[in-house]
């Protein structure tokens, strides 16, 4: 039997390729939408602080993006954004990110901007910003420019037919929100073709 050593040089490879695809994605529309996911995903309910969620083939388990909060209330500064799972594809417990998550697919590193404003890349596609900002109603939300297009990030989906786990076939990504220009909800997708 032969081993993997624990240098992590094909996990990385891999992992970066899953989300690395962000990087050659051309924007389309829901309407143009093929291929759908033939998993029936929950949406995630009475999660404190929730900014937005990731949901990906090939299982229901959920990543969700919270605010960090300290004991007194206010937001830590440090580390705004926590990242964990809901494993609803085994009791639908909550879950820390393992290390080769974080570092090198699902998580994230974030830069102050200012008082309240905050941006931040995904570790594995650091081109697209996302921004973490207090709005006038003093809630925070997260915005993210695709097509010229403000959006307001409620669940972004990473489609996956076939492949292996260490080189996954991914399709493409969505986007769903709000559009902050009209106020509609909008889902604008990123096709790896």
């Amino acid at each position: 039997m032969h081993l993997i050593p624990p240098t992590f040089s094909i996990p990385t490879k891999s992992l970066l390729f899953i989300v690395l695809t962000f990087v050659l994605f051309a924007v389309q529309t829901r309407a143009q939408s093929k291929d759908p996911s033939p998993i029936n995903f929950p949406i995630p309910k009475n999660v404190d602080h929730m900014l937005f969620y990731l949901q990906r083939d090939p299982n229901t388990n959920t990543l969700i993006y919270a605010l960090n909060l300290k004991e007194n209330g206010s937001l830590n500064a440090d580390n705004p954004i926590q990242v964990y799972w809901i494993r609803y594809g085994e009791k639908g417990q909550k879950k820390d990110l393992g290390y080769i998550q974080s570092k090198f697919a699902y998580g994230i590193d974030v830069k102050t901007l200012g008082t309240d404003k905050y941006e931040f890349r995904f570790v594995s596609h650091k081109k697209l910003p996302f921004y973490l900002q207090r709005s006038s109603d003093k809630s925070y939300h997260v915005t993210v420019t695709i097509n010229n297009r403000m959006i307001r990030v409620m669940r972004l989906f990473i489609r996956i037919q076939g492949g292996s786990f260490w080189l996954p076939n991914v399709k493409y990504a969505e986007v769903e929100g709000i559009d902050e220009a009209t106020g509609k909800p909008i889902v604008e997708r990123i096709s790896v073709k």
